[in-house]
């Protein structure tokens, strides 16, 4: 029976103490909603997992449970990040009696609304429902810009994700079984459930402007998790420099052979501005491919230690 299938709303929250009180009020209507629909059972919960807020946001999640018992949380000892936010929360619900796990951010920028529709495609027999920004007439003209250009250079490099989904998804015990088996400890998860498989679909929703407080991916940010997806899922970047270093070592023979035919003709000095610029192209390769070899070993060093994602301090049940 669908009124019998139990979800859980999970949302990582940083220092989000201006909308949180918003932002449950909101949840707790949707899912109202859909317990009157019969869509989901009365049992079904909300968790904020806050990771390391240096603002009130627990101590509003502590009153937020007083008043009604399905609202939980998890308290990291730490900031330990938005991705190993969202990793505790899932884990939290791997192999329980919770059919659905829906994941989305603190700020609401995702339509809640959507967990409507997700829920049920969930029910009609799709394991994992993802949620996909139609407009994003909200963001500035950079942000789009970057996002759209992240999401080819990831297809370029046989990355396989789904555009404009960002962590707004819903995902059955299925697929939370399968996500158990990942173990490394660097996860870009808008790669790894495309990887997983099963029965997908998407829903389509508008992105919204953020109801208050900051964005929690400033540019330095952006870029980093950008990184940490190419070097996660794909080892094309080292192939490109071995090729690119192919291309150099070619070219610098055609050099030696243009250095040497200088050289016998006596007209030696015309060939040191070449000389000068394929130093320095070399140069470059080589720092380059030192830094990209150097980012995967970094990742090698970081999972061999097999040290914890996150170190959980309370909860809240």
């Amino acid at each position: 029976m669908t009124e019998n299938k139990k979800l859980a709303i999970v949302l990582p929250a940083y220092n989000e103490e201006l909308v949180i009180e918003k932002t449950t009020h909101i949840l707790l209507d949707i899912m109202d909603r859909m317990i009157n629909d019969h869509l989901i059972s009365s049992k079904s919960v909300i968790t904020y997992v806050d990771d390391g807020s240096k603002d009130q946001t627990w101590s509003f999640m502590q009153g937020l449970h007083e008043q009604d018992s399905r609202i939980q949380g998890i308290h990291f000892s730490r900031n330990f990040g938005h991705q190993n936010a969202l990793i505790a929360g899932l884990t939290e619900y791997t192999d329980t009696d919770f059919d659905y796990v829906v994941t989305l951010d603190a700020d609401l920028q995702d339509d809640p609304l959507a967990i409507i529709e997700m829920v049920k495609l969930a029910n009609s027999g799709k394991n994992i429902v993802y949620g996909v920004r139609n407009d994003r007439t909200t963001d500035s003209w950079f942000k789009r810009f970057s996002a759209q250009s992240f999401y080819k250079v990831m297809n370029i490099l046989g990355v396989q994700t789904i555009p404009n989904h960002a962590d707004f998804r819903l995902v059955d015990q299925k697929v939370l079984a399968a996500f158990g088996e990942y173990n490394e400890r660097d996860m870009f998860l808008r790669g790894i459930f495309p990887s997983i498989g099963f029965n997908s679909a998407q829903v389509f929703y508008a992105r919204k402007i953020r109801e208050a407080g900051e964005t929690k991916y400033p540019l330095k940010k952006m870029i980093t998790f950008a990184l940490d997806g190419i070097t996660s899922f794909s080892v094309r970047p080292i192939i490109l420099v071995r090729n690119l270093g192919l291309i150099m070592v070619t070219v610098s023979g055609l050099f030696l052979l243009y250095t040497l035919w200088s050289y016998f003709w006596g007209n030696a000095e015309d060939g040191w501005p070449m000389l000068m610029v394929s130093i320095w192209a070399i140069g470059g390769l080589q720092l380059l491919a030192i830094g990209i070899v150097g980012e995967y070993i970094g990742k090698i060093f970081m999972e061999v230690k097999h040290r914890p994602r996150y170190i959980i301090e309370k909860y809240l049940k």
